[in-house]
């Protein structure tokens, strides 16, 4: 190879199970190529009202969204990662994936793109393996913190017009390439888009894309 840094784009939903697959295989690949990844907020449904008219009711919402954790939980590194039946009894409505991208763009105004994706992972943690409720303020401000984050300002940014308006461009940006699904995986250099699958596939993939480079 030539020694081309290929430039990621990785959209995203915090809320999304198959994301949650994908981030820990994108970081081992990031080691091995010296990727240069940037993330983008996709989120699919942004708040109550867009989620009752994609999925018909708040229970219908987290009834289909459990059974993508189920299909993602059986292609996952780390099965045991998915603690369904704890969201399945959660006391909360499904939650919109809105909140946590504010926190991930504010992260990322204060610390750049490994901030964002360290509150990204670090927020699919707490929804996914722990259940917490990720649309309430006082859950990203313990995460936050947890990651050593100053989460009060991370607070401040969150209600801030300049994070929203990142997250949406964000999702215009997603809307021009006509990207319709998260996780979507496209290398800026080539313009492919991954297909998604285990860990040897993706650095296949990868590999023969760095070969249209050199």
């Amino acid at each position: 190879m030539n020694g081309k840094r290929l430039t990621i784009d990785f959209f995203h939903d915090v809320v999304c199970s198959w994301c949650f697959n994908i981030s820990p295989r994108l970081r081992t690949l990031a080691e091995e190529f010296d990727l240069d990844i940037r993330h983008r907020t996709y989120v699919l449904q942004a708040n109550r009202d867009e989620m009752i008219a994609r999925f018909g009711s708040m229970d219908g919402a987290k009834a289909e969204i459990l059974r993508h954790w189920a299909a993602s939980r059986a292609a996952s590194d780390t099965p045991e990662a998915f603690n369904i039946e704890a969201m399945r009894e959660a006391d909360f409505e499904y939650p919109s994936g809105m909140p946590a991208a504010l926190a991930c763009k504010a992260a990322e105004i204060r610390g750049g793109q490994q901030a964002h994706w360290a509150m990204f992972d670090a927020i699919q943690k707490a929804h996914i393996s722990e259940a917490r409720n990720i649309a309430d303020a006082a859950v990203l401000h313990d995460i936050a913190a947890a990651i050593g984050l100053d989460a009060d300002r991370l607070a401040a940014d969150m209600a801030s017009a300049e994070t929203r308006a990142l997250v949406e461009a964000d999702r215009a940006e997603a809307r021009r390439l006509q990207v319709r699904t998260v996780p979507t995986i496209l290398v800026r250099d080539t313009g492919h888009r991954f297909v998604n699958g285990p860990l040897e596939d993706l650095r296949a993939q990868l590999l023969a894309n760095l070969r249209l480079v050199a």
